[in-house]
């Protein structure tokens, strides 16, 4: 016999309480996902995938051990019970870790919205993924299809804490892309469009992301390389956030206790252009990454993450913040297995005042990237150097596709002199508007 999912957590932590560990906590998480691609107006794929699974953290002192399992027959969880708490009487101590305190817990934030109450069938997904790709394969010169996908989830997760945390949560996500293929032979192109977004009503509509797609690969037809040199680069909303991304993993608490981040002594100082400021909002209605409370039971709050240019904090749990001798800032996040982690909510770069034509306009000629390749970014040091194609800007205006080509810098040098443009939107849950940077290596012909 299974027990039901509030039953499970209860049990299983009581079993470890009662092999003599002095705390610990519990978690169930569960999910459904349905996903179709479709291809040339044909089915490709249709998937449903479900999950249950629940996890055990036990303490013995300051030591620790944690397992996971799918197995919810009360045999079962009295076993893996068994098998953490002897984990971890043999674990080597560490003082850093344990659970928050009955005082710590936060009280969970309302009306976030973070469930959709309606759920997309296959067929539904279906409809979505071939209107999307016959507006795409509608745009003239587009030839061919890597098809389009559509996916819906949910999903829910209970923690419990021996410490009174009783946390639960559930979640949707729904998502649609399309990728077409202009030209032909060697002079083939492909690009793509996306839409995602907690609630379904919410994504882009499918024959105008469909369309989008389309015209996107068709811009990127004979494309060229360029002399190398340094200009300016200007990086579109779909790849500003990777910048976006370099900084929140160089933050990370994780990264920062373990002296891995070429940002570790940068606390308080400027790092960005003043015009610069990033906010973490994990209160966002429907937001991609919202969260009523981190994964320990803290309260989660709205942070000015750069102010002005300054870095302010650090993302911390409450291990890296007692390590770094200070206090976690609610940024807990984990799985099933294993102990917590630390991790952004929703992350944006606020809109700077000039709009994106105006920005493209301010340098007599500029390389405008739209994709980004390899893993070029070195967090210990700061290096960057990463593979990119997009179009060359002359006077604000596209002149030519560019691809085969790298752009390279520093972090330091990338941040302090970024200039936003005033074209955000909130499309993944960390994202930036259009970015400048005034001079950036290109290595092309």
């Amino acid at each position: 016999m299974k027990l039901n999912k509030d039953d499970c957590v209860f049990f299983l932590l009581e079993q470890a309480m009662s092999l003599g560990a002095d705390a610990g906590d519990a978690v169930f998480a569960q999910d459904a996902t349905t996903a179709v691609t479709i291809r040339l107006g044909k089915p490709e794929r249709i998937e449903r995938t479900e999950s249950r699974h629940i996890g055990l953290r036990a303490f013995v002192g300051n030591q620790s051990a944690s397992a996971a399992s799918s197995d919810l027959r009360p045999d079962a969880l009295r076993a893996l019970a068994e098998r953490v708490v002897a984990m971890a009487r043999v674990t080597p101590p560490d003082a850093a870790t344990g659970i928050a305190a009955a005082s710590e817990l936060g009280i969970p934030v309302e009306g976030l919205d973070l469930a959709d109450p309606d759920s997309l069938t296959a067929e539904h997904l279906s409809a979505l993924a071939k209107n999307a790709e016959n507006a795409a394969l509608a745009v003239k010169g587009v030839n061919n299809s890597d098809g389009a996908d559509a996916h819906h989830s949910r999903s829910f997760s209970r923690i419990i804490s021996t410490s009174g945390l009783d946390y639960v949560s559930s979640h949707t996500s729904s998502g649609l892309s399309v990728s077409v293929l202009a030209g032909n032979g060697t002079a083939m192109e492909r690009d793509y469009e996306f839409s995602s977004a907690v609630y379904a009503n919410d994504l882009m509509n499918a024959a105008a992301l469909g369309t989008k797609a389309g015209y996107n690969t068709v811009q990127r037809l004979n494309p060229r390389r360029i002399v190398t040199g340094t200009y300016p680069v200007l990086f579109s909303p779909r790849v500003a956030s990777s910048l976006l991304r370099s900084l929140l993993s160089a933050i990370n608490g994780s990264t920062i206790v373990r002296g891995t981040s070429f940002l570790k002594d940068k606390l308080n100082a400027s790092i960005f252009a003043p015009s610069i400021t990033i906010v973490e909002d994990p209160h966002r209605r429907r937001g991609h990454r919202s969260r009523p409370l981190d994964a320990e039971g803290l309260a989660t709050i709205k942070t000015t993450i750069i102010h002005n240019g300054v870095l302010t904090t650090w993302l911390l749990d409450r291990y890296t913040a007692n390590r770094l001798n200070t206090h976690s800032n609610g940024h807990a996040s984990r799985g099933v297995n294993g102990a917590p982690n630390p991790s952004a909510s929703n992350v944006y770069i606020e809109p700077g005042t000039n709009s994106e034509s105006a920005l493209c306009a301010s340098v007599p000629e500029a390389f405008y990237v739209t994709d980004l390749m390899g893993m070029g970014v070195n967090l210990v040091t700061g290096d960057y150097s990463q593979g990119a194609s997009g179009f060359w800007l002359r006077n604000g205006e596209r002149a030519f596709p560019v691809s085969e080509v790298t752009i390279a810098g520093h972090l330091n040098t990338i941040f302090a002199n970024l200039i936003a443009a005033d074209n955000l939107e909130f499309r993944t849950g960390i994202d930036s508007p259009t970015l400048l940077v005034p001079a950036m290596t290109i290595a092309g012909d």
